[in-house]
């Protein structure tokens, strides 16, 4: 063991800076889930306040507003894991089908480069040409149609969230579809031609069988990410006449927890959304394991 230590220190050290990190950034805050259980007053300090028990936890269930939210984060959150799941894909397969290697790499940064660019900025873009005298709702009164209010009702407001969404990310969400289709072995093209297979055959024999698992792969883990609907997205482009549809737990969070200073009963949803979301997350990688015999540990 000693002589393993005086060899590998060096890789311990480059791991230091990155643990201390996460242990003081992502651990340590952890021991402020206790306000869940108090009635956290600023000025008296966790050590200080009032332990309530489950207080806070019996209100979420009996707030009517808490419901609401729960079903918008499903709903959003399904719709974004769907969505972000067949365009990526259907990206990829398409993608892989040019041959020319300029014009496939255009086309792969076109549609990376929204990715790295922040919900802050792109709100403000979509604030901006989606509002009533924007140059989409202008196009549609050119074409004999009726203004669309596409921040200001819920339905719209929803379709808004999904589309943007999986405009901003589904190319970089293709990158481990394009990687699979890579690893097809192009004798199994070439034997599927001989047979008379032709394009559209091939993909669905030999492209979608052979990448099945890395699909099952993102499909279930995404199952982790049930609840996370999008805080960035729907901080930067909600208002409050779409809270009824587009209000989801991170946002009821900040809303109630940090502007109104309900700091106990803010804890208390987050930590609710943390609970079911280990349980999607355990839930997904048993579900990945026994689908397409995935496994990280």
């Amino acid at each position: 063991m000693k002589r393993y230590w005086l060899n590998t220190w060096q890789f311990h050290a480059l791991l230091l800076p990155a643990a201390l990190f996460i242990l003081i950034f992502n651990y340590i805050p952890m021991f402020g889930v206790v306000m869940a259980f108090q009635d956290y007053q600023p000025w008296l300090g966790i050590s200080h306040s009032e332990w309530v028990g489950l207080d806070h936890f019996r209100f979420l269930f009996s707030y009517p507003d808490s419901k609401q939210v729960i079903v918008n984060t499903l709903i959003i959150a399904c719709l974004k894991l769907i969505a972000g799941l067949i365009v990526p894909l259907l990206f990829a397969l398409l993608l892989n089908e040019v041959r020319m290697m300029g014009v496939k790499r255009v086309f792969q940064t076109m549609v990376y480069l929204p990715h790295f660019v922040s919900w802050v900025v792109l709100g403000g873009i979509l604030i901006d040409i989606l509002s009533t005298d924007g140059i989409v709702n202008r196009l549609i009164r050119v074409f004999g149609g009726q203004s669309i209010f596409f921040l200001g009702d819920g339905d719209w407001f929803r379709f808004t969230l999904i589309i943007s969404d999986v405009w901003k990310e589904f190319g970089f969400s293709a990158i481990i579809f394009l990687a699979a289709l890579t690893s097809i072995s192009p004798a199994l093209y070439e034997a599927a031609e001989i047979d008379g297979a032709n394009k559209w055959k091939q993909v669905l024999y030999v492209t979608l069988p052979s990448i099945l698992p890395i699909i099952i792969v993102v499909a279930t883990l995404s199952l982790g990410r049930i609840l996370d609907a999008g805080f960035d997205q729907i901080l930067n482009l909600y208002n409050p006449l779409v809270y009824s549809k587009g209000d989801i737990i991170d946002t009821f969070v900040y809303r109630v927890g940090l502007t109104k200073g309900e700091f106990s009963f803010g804890t208390a949803v987050g930590l609710f959304k943390s609970v079911v979301g280990l349980i999607f997350i355990v839930a997904s990688y048993r579900m990945a394991y026994k689908l397409a015999n995935y496994r990280i540990f």
